[in-house]
């Protein structure tokens, strides 16, 4: 074995005692009791704003995830195009078995109407034209494909296929797949089409409307799920990426191989909302600061009002915040100049940190002479070295 695969073996490790320790610490008995038992083999359930493994099951184990896959298409997709691009689709983009969206030799269609009838439909043939119209070949675009989930941190995954049919050693973990997911909800086109139960799109020569169905019945049978993509293989059995929102607070759940993988989610979800809150942060009250040769002796300040954060049950009982801030400021002072930030944090951990802005204007006051002079720069000198 190689050191690079003993790092990753080890990195595995570490994430796995992370995570086992982190539920313990956190809920003793709750998580086998709030979940259940699950059919799928794999699980995980994710809090994608602090990256925080709320549940798992065998979460870092590779195993094919199928059409799953496609989020990673479909994100790439719309990174490297415009969502208004029109493609032709070619005779060896849709040479391709399994689900199809239809497509044909000569079809014309938009990318943003490609990507949806990929998540919607699960066009395998959508996939392929996708890897054709972005790298030019399907291993160039599993080379992107692989490229780009080194940067989203998915160490347990290798990307063969566009479509999520098995070939090679095809495959991801709960885990990354949580990761991949997270990362397709921060775009927003691609979060509102992974939510959409229906779509309408055009493709064909001459283009005609189609109106595609998701294959995910979460969107149906759970009131909060806002997406996001089903999978299905032999090989695989049913994988399910989803993520649900509830009173302001966003969770992702993964199961891999599964067989009741609806109810596997509802599971998932309803365990995992009793152990999260979002809670809006509080204004901090900021004082005036004062100015040094001023014409006015202090400046009112502003600061963005804070988001909400989610927070693990019992944590807003840690909510503090650090108020960073010079001694005093040299005129003269425009209003909007950045002089600090107000840091919020929950226990030792940082929750975000805002810019502290000057709310007023202030003009120097004039100098009249050699010895005023002489004093300003002193101050201002000294006002650097304090500074430092």
């Amino acid at each position: 074995m190689n050191g690079r695969k003993i790092l990753k073996h080890i990195r595995r490790w570490l994430a796995g005692a992370t995570a086992a320790l982190f539920c313990l610490a956190c809920t003793p008995a709750a998580q086998a009791e709030g979940v259940g038992g699950l059919s799928s083999l794999s699980a995980v359930l994710y809090e994608p704003e602090s990256g925080r493994v709320l549940y798992e099951k065998d979460a870092h184990t590779p195993r094919p995830m199928a059409s799953t896959t496609k989020l990673m298409t479909a994100l790439i997709a719309m990174e490297s195009c415009p969502p208004d691009l029109e493609i032709e689709v070619t005779a060896e983009a849709v040479r391709v078995e399994g689900s199809a969206l239809g497509l044909r030799a000569g079809d014309r269609i938009t990318m943003v109407d490609l990507v949806t009838g990929l998540l919607l439909a699960s066009g395998n043939d959508a996939a392929n034209v996708i890897a054709y119209t972005v790298a030019g070949s399907i291993p160039a675009f599993a080379e992107r494909m692989n490229e780009r989930a080194v940067e989203i941190g998915m160490e347990d995954s290798v990307f063969v296929t566009p479509s999520g049919l098995d070939e090679g050693g095809h495959s991801s973990s709960a885990y990354d797949m949580a990761l991949l997911a997270a990362e397709v909800l921060k775009n927003e086109t691609l979060a509102s089409i992974c939510g959409m139960k229906t779509a309408v799109i055009e493709f064909g020569n001459p283009p005609r409307e189609v109106t595609v169905s998701n294959h995910n019945k979460l969107l149906r049978l759970y009131p909060y799920a806002i997406g996001m993509k089903t999978g299905f293989t032999k090989k695989s059995g049913r994988c399910l990426v989803s993520a649900a929102r509830k009173d302001g607070a966003t969770l992702i759940a993964v199961t891999l191989n599964g067989g009741d993988y609806w109810n596997d989610h509802m599971a998932l979800y309803n365990y995992g909302f009793t152990q999260v809150e979002a809670v809006p942060l509080a204004l901090p009250a900021l004082p005036d600061l004062p100015v040094a040769g001023g014409q006015t002796g202090a400046v009112a300040l502003s600061t963005p009002a804070p988001p909400v954060k989610t927070l693990l049950a019992g944590e807003r009982d840690t909510l503090r915040t650090q108020i960073e801030l010079p001694k005093f400021l040299f005129a003269p002072v425009t209003a909007g100049e950045e002089v600090g930030r107000v840091r919020y944090f929950a226990g030792e951990r940082e929750l975000c940190a805002l810019p502290i802005t000057t709310a007023e204007t202030t003009a120097a006051r004039p100098v009249a002479g050699y010895g005023e002079r002489f004093a300003r720069i002193l101050g201002e000198l000294l006002g650097e070295f304090l500074r430092l």
